[in-house]
């Protein structure tokens, strides 16, 4: 059978449905290619995986129950749901948007997955749900003062899912992710916007005045415990606690448990670019964190693990990709 994998023209769903391509199974992507940033890097993720044999792509939208009825008209190994409207930001002026896709589109994936006897829906939830909470954010503490209407989402996102693996016996596995960098990268992201600025000759924002730091891990480790969890789906434990249930259902973070503060980030992707920065600083923007750390503990004990990729190679490779998409010179003079 096939995994499904929505998002499949995200950061993340591209990654991963690349890599279950590459171990030889049968992926069907679904997206739909809004645009919140620009759609021709969605199209051109989209055109690597569709030169890959057992590939098929549907572009509809979540919030569409016909249509997400109409992909669950086959059966699937796994679902893996990493199509969400992203951004912390852009919800304070676009709130219908993340609840069309997050919360509506979320409950279709849930009834697709318990029509569709699916043996095990592993979905992005988000390190944003702890707000300001105590570092190292642990799935074992509560995370119920969300600063974000995102945030907000992804928390709801994690209790739906709950709601049917108790009722409907649905394995269901949430994956918190904290920043995730690498190639094919979204250009929201601070290493996409920073890499930009640097090679731009622009001034790079610094919000909080760059007093903030964040966890950070490669791609391809991410998709790494990704693939891993798919073929653990969770059982229900007798003394359940707020990572677990009387249920087959599970809450990980995926994240580096070494945090990269704003000012150093900066100086690697200053090494890897050979620019120097012009920095302008701003004020802590509304709903974004100071500071993420993840206590990663339990996803190594279930499935063993940890990030390998330093942040200078993450970065390395993340300019490489950059100057190559778009068309700039390998190595350009230090300004």
């Amino acid at each position: 059978m096939a995994y499904l994998v929505t998002g499949a023209a995200g950061f993340i769903g591209f990654h991963v449905a690349l890599r279950l391509l590459q171990l030889g199974h049968d992926v069907v992507g679904f997206d739909d290619m809004n645009p919140y940033y620009d759609p021709a890097l969605k199209r051109a993720r989209v055109a690597e995986l569709v030169a890959h044999r057992g590939f098929r792509m549907v572009e509809a939208d979540l919030a569409d129950r016909a249509a997400v009825e109409a992909v669950f008209s086959q059966p699937f190994a796994a679902v893996i749901h990493l199509a969400a409207q992203a951004g912390v930001r852009h919800g304070i002026d676009q709130p219908h948007v993340y609840a069309a896709a997050n919360l509506t589109g979320f409950l279709h994936i849930l009834e697709g997955c318990r029509h569709g006897r699916v043996p095990h829906l592993v979905y992005a939830s988000s390190s944003s749900v702890y707000g300001s909470g105590q570092l190292p954010f642990s799935e074992h503490d509560a995370a119920d003062h969300p600063l974000s209407l995102y945030a907000a989402t992804k928390r709801a996102n994690e209790l739906m899912a709950h709601s049917y693996a108790h009722l409907f016996g649905l394995p269901a596995t949430g994956l918190r992710f904290f920043t995730v960098d690498g190639p094919w990268g979204r250009p929201d992201m601070a290493i996409y916007k920073f890499t930009r600025a640097l090679l731009a000759d622009e001034p790079i924002v610094l919000f909080n005045h760059g007093a903030m730091s964040r966890d950070m891990t490669y791609i391809d480790d991410v998709v790494e415990a990704v693939i891993r969890v798919i073929d653990r789906p969770p059982t229900s434990v007798p003394v359940p606690d707020l990572a677990t249930a009387a249920a087959p259902w599970r809450l990980y973070n995926v994240g580096n448990a070494d945090p990269v503060d704003l000012m150093t980030l900066v100086a690697t992707i200053e090494a890897a670019t050979g620019r120097t920065a012009k920095t302008q600083h701003a004020p802590l923007a509304a709903g974004d964190a100071i500071a993420t750390a993840a206590d990663a503990t339990d996803l190594f004990e279930a499935v063993g693990f940890r990030p390998a990729t330093p942040l200078a190679e993450g970065v390395r490779r993340f300019v490489a990709w950059y100057r190559s998409y778009h068309g700039l010179p390998e190595r350009p003079s230090r300004a």
